[in-house]
């Protein structure tokens, strides 16, 4: 094992075999969500609904399906709408109880349900570099998974299970990644790899939002990751990057220096929620599929298209 301080990390006894199983993971949603303005004036952007759930609770239980025990959400100003809305709503839930809603009752009382939620301010926009260096009294010595809220993913099997998977084998830092076309590769990290085994990368270095030419891949870093607390000592000497902003790509490339690193190419799809375009794809997608939505606003769409 390459681990630093492993004999600090948790380990679990499986059938015999001693294993390491990631506990926690970190949701960073401190960002201003200026791209949703005005919307997110005094709303965040992560409490904004595809059709009737908020983003972030599908993120939420994206890392519950997983086996994701304890969740930190790393929040900012104007994010007190996140606690609020997996807090338990008494007055709510007794004024469904009255009226005989059961069903809408049981969705409520499972929101406040789901999962050991936690919450820590980051005081200042400093990268999310610096988002993550927030939680490390929270991590401790353990591996950890980082979901990122602007990502939302549909897959059989949830992704950040797919990389929980690959950590188990590897036991080493992984990064969930797909191929992007080159006109997109700017505005990502991407991967240098050195060698690849069915989807499965050996990370060699990551450049953070190269220009094309500059590139040396098209392996886009997508809003997932598996990371061991070896970081926060290199987060902590991170010097701020672009947008003078502690940048996790930066603190990630130094890791990867130190001990192997993997990229995993995660089977489903990914909607980037944090541009319009994206949100719009992905409440159109997700009514669609939909039994209660699916076939009303498919023929709705329909005869729109028709009309034009």
């Amino acid at each position: 094992m390459y681990y630093l301080n492993f004999v600090n990390y948790l380990k679990i006894i499986n059938n015999g075999v001693f294993t390491v199983k990631v506990r926690k993971a970190v949701i960073p949603v401190a960002g201003l969500g200026t791209r949703f303005l005005p919307a997110t004036k005094a709303q965040p952007k992560e409490m904004l609904p595809i059709v009737d759930k908020p983003t972030i609770q599908f993120i939420i239980e994206e890392a519950i399906e997983a086996g994701i025990e304890d969740i930190l959400i790393i929040t900012g100003k104007n994010k007190r709408a996140i606690e609020d809305h997996f807090d338990k709503s008494v007055e709510l839930e007794l004024a469904l109880r009255e009226k005989g809603e059961a069903e809408l009752l049981k969705v409520v009382e499972d929101i406040s349900n789901l999962a050991n939620i936690h919450y820590i301010r980051q005081k200042e926009p400093r990268g999310l570099g610096h988002a993550i260096y927030c939680a490390r009294s929270f991590i401790g010595n353990e591996p950890f998974a980082v979901l990122l809220g602007d990502d939302l993913m549909t897959a059989e099997v949830p992704v950040i299970k797919q990389m929980l998977d690959i950590f188990r084998e590897k036991e080493a830092p992984i990064l969930g990644v797909q191929k992007v076309p080159e006109s997109s590769v700017s505005s990502y990290g991407i991967v240098k790899y050195s060698s690849q085994e069915a989807g499965l990368y050996r990370v060699e270095d990551l450049v953070e939002k190269p220009d094309l030419a500059d590139a040396p891949s098209n392996l886009a870093i997508l809003g997932r990751y598996i990371i061991t607390p070896e970081i926060f000592p290199i987060l902590e000497k991170t010097k701020p990057g672009r947008n003078n902003e502690i940048q996790l790509t930066d603190a990630l490339k130094e890791l990867a220096r130190l001990a192997p690193m993997y990229a995993y190419e995660f089977v489903g799809k990914r909607y980037d929620v944090g541009n319009k375009l994206g949100f719009l794809e992905a409440t159109v997608e997700f009514a669609l599929s939909r039994d209660d939505l699916g076939g009303e606003f498919r023929n709705y769409l329909k005869k729109l298209l028709a009309e034009e």
